[in-house]
């Protein structure tokens, strides 16, 4: 495996900037070296970028459906080799990683259709002739994504930018380069014409500044941190480029009496240590009715321990190392603070002792965490799960809503009019209740206030890479 640039259609080894190594979560040892663009492959590929936006956004809609089909397949001929990739760069249990595969496939396969149905209006004026209402691409377009969801985050990305017909920069992060080549690679191979989509690997401080500063560039979108949005956003105003972010979460979980209990501690396990607890969504603060709350605990308790912690290429193994050595640092911090405020460790909280490298933790279950630690107010992207208990309903909502993010927040209950209200009254982009299923490549996904702007799948996603443009066509 080599990762690669992606510059005007041809694969390259090398850059301008030293290269950078990635190295395995799992052992602490170098995977592979990635080759580093400086400023001038970035001008580069924004010249390639403004020559096929000339051409792709001609491609009619049919079309560029038929390549978006050809890249879904091509990707699904990939799966084995990509889920490798993704596994040994995350860190992700080997027989997890399939599964994003499969995700990011529904994206081409979803804007394939979209692409068909990009139609417009017509409206008979009242001072004669005909209004036309019709899409048409933005520009081109720069997508920045993360790296704990490296194959279905860029896809979200440049489908819906494919689809509408504007070339794509792509800037992965540094630890995933070679998930993003084998995406790239797939999408050469269906079809993607030289230009539309380029790849540019990394440092941040090489690549962006040169993005954002170009007027050509008309629409960014990000997956990272509300602090790195707020940056961005502040670029982007120079040149009204339009953003479409999602940013931080701190999903809060709350866990009503009349619930199926077993039911629900099972399935806020197993999403809470999914991916080590490094999700955008996943549940980081839980809020369960008091009467119902010791035999939460212990649930929660033993699917925590019945985890088998390892080498993401050990088939036994569901739970690997956090990704990065400042993620487990970030994450023994939170702990130790809630501890000190009076929380109960309950299981986990070490390191393991039979895994003397890599960035491995245990999974954590936290009780009785008070509403003043650092974890209730400050996302963990980790294994680490703390429990507050609530007797009034409106308290629940409150202390749910007490943050300034809003990407998603669940619920447990076996009331219909229970259901209703959290529905309503969480306040949140996303709202699961009774399921933590809220991802759909048909569906909108992304969030409100800091945790940011705009949407990603479903009919939505597309019109952020759309301007309108009106017409009044009155008879010669």
């Amino acid at each position: 495996m080599q990762p690669k640039l992606l510059i005007g259609g041809e694969f390259r080894t090398t850059g301008s900037a030293k290269p950078i190594p990635v190295v395995n979560p799992c052992n602490g040892e170098t995977l592979w070296e990635q080759p580093a663009c400086g400023e001038a492959e970035v001008l580069e590929a924004m010249g390639h970028a403004r020559d096929a936006m000339k051409t792709w956004s001609l491609v009619h809609g049919w079309e560029r459906g038929r390549i978006l089909r050809r890249v879904a397949e091509e990707i699904r001929v990939r799966t084995e080799t990509i889920a490798l990739a993704l596994s040994l760069e995350i860190g992700r249990p080997f027989a997890q990683s399939a599964g994003e595969v499969g995700a990011a496939i529904e994206q081409f396969e979803w804007y394939a259709g979209e692409a068909e149905r990009l139609f417009g209006d017509t409206i008979p004026s009242r001072q004669g002739g005909r209004l036309l209402i019709e899409p048409e691409p933005v520009g081109i377009a720069a997508a920045f994504t993360a790296w704990n969801f490296p194959v279905n985050l860029p896809c979200r990305k440049i489908a819906p930018a494919l689809a509408a017909g504007c070339p794509i920069l792509v800037r992965p992060s540094e630890q995933v380069p070679m998930t993003t080549t084998l995406i790239a690679e797939a999408c050469v191979a269906a079809g993607v014409p030289a230009g539309v989509l380029q790849v540019l690997l990394g440092r941040a401080n090489d690549i962006s500044p040169a993005i954002m500063d170009a007027n050509e560039v008309r629409k960014i979108s990000l997956t990272g941190s509300s602090r790195v949005g707020q940056m961005l956003m502040a670029d982007a105003a120079r040149t009204m480029k339009r953003c479409s972010m999602e940013l931080g979460g701190h999903s809060p979980v709350v866990v009503c009496a009349d619930a199926d209990l077993e039911a629900a501690a099972a399935q806020c396990a197993a999403f809470k240590f999914r991916n080590a607890g490094q999700v955008c969504i996943a549940p980081n603060r839980f809020y369960v009715e008091e009467s119902v709350a010791d035999r939460f605990i212990s649930k929660m308790k033993a699917e925590a321990e019945a985890l088998v912690v390892g080498d993401s290429q050990d088939p036994k193994v569901s739970m690997g190392p956090l990704t990065l050595p400042s993620g487990r640092e970030k994450v023994e911090r939170l702990i130790g603070d809630a501890v000190q405020r009076g929380a109960k460790l309950v299981t986990g909280g070490s390191r393991p002792v039979d895994r003397n490298a890599g960035f491995f933790l245990e999974p954590t279950v936290l009780a009785d965490v008070s509403h003043d630690a650092q974890i209730m107010n400050e996302e963990p992207f980790g294994p680490v799960a703390p429990i507050a208990r609530f007797r009034d309903f409106d308290e629940a909502i409150d202390r749910a809503n007490s943050t300034p993010y809003g990407l998603a927040a669940y619920a447990f209950t076996g009331s219909h009019s229970k259901a209703e209200a959290l529905s309503k009254r969480l306040h949140a982009g996303m709202v699961g209740v009774n399921t933590f299923m809220i991802a759909h490549a048909e569906a909108p996904f992304g969030g409100v206030d800091h945790s940011g702007m705009g949407r990603e799948g479903g009919r939505e996603a597309i019109k952020d890479y759309q301007n309108t443009k009106l017409s009044h066509i009155m008879a010669g």
